[in-house]
């Protein structure tokens, strides 16, 4: 039993050993890409939205390439995942409300 303690032990320290560099990466990317937007961050939010109302006024939606058409679906796919997410924690539950 001892023995089988000490190779569980040895086994987690080499998962954290291992999984360090990745979840310093993580972390780095997570601090930046999570944090919600400052007051500075107001101007160039308007100029976004501002700039997709022009384009979608235009048409200007039909004449991008499929790589970026790509990168659009999965955008608003992480956005409407993140949306469910919240949902999910807000409601502490997966399914349903408790009416």
């Amino acid at each position: 039993m001892a023995s089988l303690a000490t190779r569980g032990s040895n086994l987690v320290n080499k998962l954290i050993t291992q999984g360090r560099p990745q979840l310093d990466v993580f972390l780095k990317y997570a601090k930046v890409e999570l944090t919600p937007p400052t007051p500075a961050d107001i101007p160039a939010i308007r100029s976004g939205i501002g700039r997709l109302l022009t384009g979608a006024r235009t048409g200007a939606y039909k004449n991008v390439t499929v790589r970026q058409a790509t990168l659009n679906t999965l955008v608003t796919m992480e956005v409407i995942f993140w949306f469910y997410i919240g949902e999910c924690i807000g409601k502490r539950h997966i399914v349903g409300y408790d009416v």
